[in-house]
């Protein structure tokens, strides 16, 4: 039984359609609730995964925030001193690109609603993303973004938007980032959407009535978005 540490940041955004995947193949979850006072457990040797995931903070809200100190030094921990497999998701992700010596700046403009991902030629030979076509359409909900990781030159990029560059990259060959939302659900964008900092970057950017619009397009593509998802995880059950 394999066992996967997950670092939460609200209550709402746990792994999604990754968390069914892997309860179904038996998988053992534990669940760390840092925005409700959970710690990380100090001995990471008995885990083989960690996934981090989605939160309405952003990176540099330490004051606001101190459990975030604590959170890149561990995620540092794992991935750049033990290189044990990681999946970093949108807050997540840029936790991960901040560890790594990027920057965690705001995108102009957000990106929020089902857009395009390109796969980059390095996709094709990864592990985790060497069969997804070269064109994905995937759920953004994001305001802010990791730029400057070029100085870093085990960090490879797998997938970029119109607007960022850093939407999949890797690190080495074991931690993977992923800016958007692959893990989605039929529910999910409704959900998220009573969130109050998510409605309003949402209604912010596409306008007071958007909700019911995103959810209808999420619906719409979530089939295909579901494979995906269901294809990164089967290849990301090879490096555990």
């Amino acid at each position: 039984m394999k066992n996967i540490l997950v670092l939460q940041h609200i209550a709402i955004e746990d792994p999604g359609y990754i968390k069914d995947l892997m309860e179904a193949d038996g998988y053992r979850l534990t669940q760390i609730e840092l925005d409700e006072g959970e710690s990380i457990p100090e001995d990471l040797s008995g885990f083989d995964a960690m996934l981090c995931m989605g939160g309405p903070m952003d990176t540099w809200l330490e004051d606001e925030y101190p459990w975030l100190i604590e959170e890149k030094r561990r995620v540092r921990e794992w991935v750049v001193e033990m290189g044990k497999p990681f999946l970093g998701f949108c807050l997540g992700c840029q936790l991960l690109g901040e560890v790594l010596g990027g920057k965690v700046v705001r995108s102009e403009p957000p990106e929020i609603g089902v857009l395009d991902i390109d796969m980059t030629e390095a996709a094709k030979q990864d592990v985790l993303f060497s069969e997804y076509p070269g064109t994905i359409k995937a759920v953004q909900w994001h305001s802010y973004e990791v730029r400057d990781l070029e100085s870093n030159p085990e960090v490879t990029v797998l997938g970029s938007s119109a607007n960022t560059k850093y939407q999949i990259f890797k690190y080495r060959d074991s931690a993977y980032a992923v800016q958007f939302h692959i893990e989605v659900r039929a529910d999910t964008v409704m959900q998220w959407g009573c969130v109050p900092e998510y409605r309003a970057a949402l209604e912010n950017s596409l306008g007071a009535d958007a909700l019911d619009g995103f959810d209808q397009s999420a619906r719409q593509h979530m089939p295909e978005m579901n494979r995906l998802c269901a294809l990164l995880y089967e290849n990301f059950k090879r490096i555990l």
